[in-house]
């Protein structure tokens, strides 16, 4: 068993999609910056986004993504203007991680097991 997708609400789509696919190069399956619904592959799970009023940020909890190289992840994003919360760290947990929020305020952590 495993988790196929996640599903996040998001005020502009389009501005959405270029986080995901242009900034992070997730691939787009179904959608678009144009369409109320988008998915993108991450791996052999999916990231759905529908346009709808989000959870306060915050408040809803983290998505965690398992990447290879979480520092290029954190280079890629601030490069193109994102703010990380803290840049990436070993944890005493056995991860390397950082987190930062997508334009609609989700907290996204990428990781790497140490």
């Amino acid at each position: 068993m495993e988790i196929n997708a996640i599903t996040l609400a998001v005020t502009d789509m389009a501005r959405s999609v270029r986080f995901y696919a242009e900034v992070l190069e997730l691939p787009i399956v179904f959608g678009g910056p144009d369409d109320e619904f988008t998915s993108l592959s991450f791996g052999s799970n999916f990231i759905n986004l529908f346009v709808g009023a989000p959870v306060a940020p915050g408040r809803w909890g983290r998505v965690i993504f398992h990447v290879d190289d979480p520092d290029s992840v954190h280079a890629i994003l601030t490069a193109a203007g994102f703010s990380a919360e803290f840049a990436p760290q070993d944890a005493p947990w056995g991860e390397r991680y950082f987190h930062v929020r997508d334009p609609d305020g989700h907290e996204l952590s990428f990781a790497r097991r140490l």
